[in-house]
C-alpha cells in the first residue's frame, strides 16, 4: 500500500495534485474525510472539527480558544446531541486527527494532505513526504486566477492561510513545515506543471513502496 504525504504551501495546487497522485496509485485521498472522521469519533459537529483543522482558513485561531464538545446518544435510531459538557482541547483534536491517519495509512494506504503528516508519519516504512512550495508572487497569482479575487485579497488568503498552516504544525510538533530535512521531495509546483509534479510523485512513491 502506498503512503504519500503532502505538505503544500497555499496557492500550490495541492488539492488538485493530491487526488491525481492517490487516482494513479490506487488510494484514498483523505483531506476532507479527515477532520469529518475525527468529528464522528470525538462525538462533535463537523464545523468544530474544521474550526481545529489545519486547512481551513480560520481554524488555528479557533483551535487556540478550544471547543465544547457535544456527546451525542441514539434515540430511536436517530442521533442526537445532547448539551455541551467537556470542552474539547486543541490536543485533544490533534491526537484523534493523529490516530486517524497512523490507522489509514496502515489499513487502506493513502495521500494525505497537510496536518504535518510528514511528522505524524516519518516512521511509517515506505512512506514518501512531499512538499509543494513556490514563489509568493507566484502563488498570489495563481490564486487569484483560480478564484476569480483581485490579488490584494488573493495575497490577504494566501498569507493568511500560510500563518495558520505553519503555525499549527509549530505549536503541536515545534517543527517548521518549511524545513527541506522533512521532506524526500520538495517541488515548485508554480513552474512545474501538475502533470509533471503528479508523476515525479507517483514515481518516487512507487521506488520507495
Amino acid at each position: 500500500m502506498q503512503v504519500v504525504t503532502l505538505s503544500a504551501t497555499y496557492g500550490t495546487g495541492g488539492s488538485v495534485i493530491g487526488p491525481a497522485v492517490a487516482e494513479r496509485l490506487g488510494v484514498p485521498f483523505l483531506d476532507r474525510a479527515i477532520p469529518g472522521a475525527v468529528a464522528q469519533d470525538l462525538g462533535v459537529t463537523l464545523e468544530e472539527a474544521l474550526a481545529h483543522d489545519d486547512r481551513a482558513e480560520r481554524g488555528l485561531a479557533r483551535l487556540l480558544l478550544g471547543m465544547t464538545r457535544l456527546p451525542s446518544v441514539t434515540w430511536g435510531g436517530v442521533e442526537a446531541h445532547l448539551p455541551p459538557s467537556a470542552p474539547l482541547t486543541p490536543e485533544e483534536f490533534t491526537q484523534r486527527t493523529e490516530q486517524v491517519i497512523r490507522e489509514t495509512a496502515r489499513t487502506t494506504g493513502g495521500v494525505f494532505l497537510g496536518r504535518a503528516g510528514a511528522v505524524v508519519l516519518a516512521d511509517h516504512p515506505g512512506a514518501l513526504h512531499v512538499r509543494l512550495d513556490g514563489p509568493l508572487r507566484r502563488r498570489v497569482l495563481q490564486t487569484a486566477a483560480f478564484s476569480g479575487v483581485d490579488e490584494r485579497e488573493a495575497r490577504r488568503v494566501v498569507c493568511a492561510n500560510d500563518r495558520a498552516r505553519a503555525a499549527y504544525v509549530r505549536q503541536f510538533y515545534r517543527a517548521d513545515p518549511a524545513d527541506p530535512g522533512l521532506y524526500h521531495l520538495v517541488l515548485d509546483s508554480t513552474v512545474v506543471p501538475v502533470p509533471t509534479c503528479v508523476e515525479l510523485i507517483v514515481t518516487a512513491s512507487l521506488s520507495l513502496g
